[in-house]
């Protein structure tokens, strides 16, 4: 049965390199044969897979569901990254992986140096890598590929592991479509905002892909402020802010029921912590400490409002897009801790964003107040509400736990990465950006460098977190539990 699956997902893989194909064509650039090479070695794999296992039936267990969700994303990433090879977008296979697996987990932290020299075919797969990962690949196959229907709530609820994302339809195929719709129109909304716009047609699909994806690639190796629009930057930062809430939301609002979205804590959350760090940014821009390099600062009114609201959108949806002023690294260190907050945090359960998600730290504030006050009052009984509705102490266990566990893995990441050579803020750095899935970093992976100069050690770790932080921990380090392979 996993062989099957493992088939399907390939085959939907090659439909998405084909399209990619088909640009190259008809760009008439020298790309076309490398990703045709990559659609024919992943159909081809595919089918081998797939038809061999057709009829086979059953049903996954739980870690049977561990194994493809974890397995499929590295899968994705090896086939993803032939066209990078073939073509020489680099010539290194490290090089190319980390690409690819930035793209799937929507980290966005790149090691091309050469973007704007790349044809059509490669940019827009490396968009596509990053609105297949926004969703989700299980997401994406649950919603168009019906093969494997009888364990799709395993697989669905595998891939958002300990997202609160409800159920908008009754079957899961059928909230995966509901999902996917939505998708697809804030895609298509943004494409036609940015088209109208300086960007052409090819840069506002390319873009609105990896905007509705949280992933921060662009087409042009200044990425947003190549454009040097203002236009630009705002639309993006209204696209990226909605690609931080819950999708359900959206179809609910589709349906005329307006009922959850008043009542979701976590979007009021959401609101209102996007409009506090926005004000924080603009007044911190606007004292501008002497020791800042004022290059890289916004000076007037303006400017200072744009970049606070571009910078808190990208960083705390994990975007990572880079607009007219960047460098957060030289702007001073008052600009750090609100940054990495963002990091870690994230936006909402159910968005493509990355991070903690900012439900978990909803949990663990609430749950922080009445531990105090149950020192007052010891007898009382405190449970811990979300949206009016009490959540049970299991939940908030794990939540718990799991913020533990992100922490734990940040120590062990930054360890590791200082022992391959880096210094101690880059390693620190790129090791939450990666976790957090956003892409620049800090140091000498900053947000006005990249990844390129870093060791391929370094490399090979900070793909193995972005992939962690992408399946949100517990689906790959289970997997290194003996308890997990026993019967």
């Amino acid at each position: 049965m996993k062989k099957k699956v493992f088939g399907v997902l390939l085959l939907m893989e090659t439909a998405f390199l084909f399209i990619s194909a088909i640009v190259a064509l008809c760009y008439g650039e020298k790309d076309l044969v490398p990703l045709l090479i990559a659609t024919v070695a992943s159909g081809l794999t595919g089918t081998c897979l797939f038809i061999p296992n057709r009829h086979k039936g059953g049903n996954l267990n739980r870690m049977d569901c561990y194994i493809i969700i974890s397995g499929v994303w590295i899968v994705f990433s090896l086939f993803g990254m032939i066209p990078f090879l073939v073509y020489g977008t680099t010539n290194h296979i490290t090089d190319a992986f980390f690409e690819t697996m930035s793209g799937f987990t929507t980290t966005g932290a790149s090691v091309l140096n050469n973007i704007d020299e790349q044809p059509h075919g490669i940019l827009l797969w490396r968009s596509i890598l990053q609105w297949l990962g926004g969703l989700g690949i299980m997401v994406f196959s649950i919603a168009l590929l019906p093969s494997y229907s009888r364990n799709n709530k395993q697989l669905f609820s595998t891939e958002v592991t300990s997202v609160s994302m409800s159920k908008v339809r009754p079957k899961t195929q059928e909230t995966a479509r509901g999902i996917l719709v939505i998708y697809c129109i804030l895609t298509l909304c943004c494409a036609i905002f940015y088209f109208i716009g300086p960007m052409n047609i090819f840069d506002a699909i390319c873009h609105a892909m990896t905007t509705l994806g949280t992933g921060g690639f662009g087409t042009h190796q200044a990425n947003i402020a190549y454009f040097q629009s203002p236009y630009i930057e705002y639309v993006c930062s209204i696209f990226m802010i909605m690609a931080g809430v819950n999708f359900a939301l959206y179809f609910y609002a589709s349906t005329g029921n307006w009922k959850p979205i008043k009542t979701n804590e976590e979007l009021h959350w959401y609101i209102i912590a996007t409009f506090f760090f926005v004000m924080l940014f603009f007044f911190l821009f606007r004292i501008n400490p002497n020791h800042c390099n004022s290059a890289q600062m916004p000076t007037t009114m303006a400017d200072c409002f744009r970049s606070a609201l571009f910078h808190v959108a990208s960083i705390f949806t994990s975007c990572g897009f880079q607009g007219s002023y960047c460098d957060y690294d030289g702007w001073g260190s008052a600009f750090w801790m609100p940054t990495m907050l963002l990091m870690i945090s994230g936006a909402c359960a159910g968005s493509s964003s990355g991070g903690m998600k900012l439900i978990r730290f909803i949990i663990c504030i609430k749950n922080t107040k009445n531990e105090f006050l149950l020192h007052k009052h010891p007898n009382a009984v405190l449970p811990v509400k979300i949206s009016k509705r009490v959540i049970d102490y299991e939940m908030v266990t794990r939540t718990l736990a799991f913020i533990f566990l992100f922490l734990i893995v940040i120590i062990i990441g930054t360890t590791a990465l200082s022992i391959t050579g880096l210094s101690f803020d880059t390693a620190f750095g790129t090791c939450i950006s990666a976790i957090s899935n956003t892409g620049p970093g800090f140091g000498a992976a900053g947000p006005s460098l990249n990844y390129a100069t870093l060791p391929d050690a370094s490399k090979w770790i900070l793909s193995i977190l972005m992939l962690i932080g992408r399946l949100e921990i517990y689906t790959i380090l289970l997997m290194f539990t003996l308890d997990f392979w026993k019967d």
